[in-house]
């Protein structure tokens, strides 16, 4: 219920404020095969099937030759459906529905990326003894988690396009 486009729009104020209102619809049991497949989706997106995403990698000559690991991006061009990771590795055939399912202001895809980036301690000491973190050593990890991750999103924008037209 609460994945609703049409509820959340209706009740968004109430939403914010109080406890959530939940209907009860004709079509009660359509609704409940809706929210134990979102569930199971939402709550076992480890174990789901991670979406044929098209690796490309292309090697960094200037990098490899200077002796420098690659620089990590990972940015994400939505019009065109790419993930940036790094100098030498791309993803592409990213669907759109992925940008389209949010968690708070950010896709799920974009809370992976952000998640991952190598960030510099301020602090001297700190980046000095505790800035042991690199992309590289989780970069078939995040690969594996991106795919499933779009798996999910993909799959939640299509429950959520059929919650829209059903009958209420």
């Amino acid at each position: 219920m609460l994945h609703d486009p049409v509820y959340r729009e209706k009740y968004a104020l109430n939403l914010k404020r109080k406890f959530p209102r939940i209907p009860f619809y004709p079509d009660f049991w359509k609704w409940v095969g809706w929210g134990e497949a979102l569930m199971a989706l939402h709550i076992g997106y480890e174990s789901v099937a991670p979406w044929p995403l098209e690796r490309i990698d292309t090697p960094d000559e200037k990098a490899r030759d200077a002796g420098v690991a690659t620089r990590a991006m990972l940015k994400a061009d939505k019009d065109n459906g790419n993930i940036r990771l790094d100098t030498e590795t791309q993803l592409t055939g990213v669907p759109p529905e992925v940008w389209t399912y949010r968690l708070g202001n950010r896709s799920g895809v974009e809370w992976v990326l952000d998640q991952y980036k190598e960030k510099t301690p301020r602090d001297p000491t700190s980046r000095e003894k505790f800035n042991t973190y690199r992309f590289a050593d989780y970069k078939e990890k995040v690969i594996d988690l991106i795919g499933r991750v779009t798996r999910v999103s993909v799959e939640t924008v299509a429950m959520t396009e059929a919650m829209k037209v059903a009958k209420r």
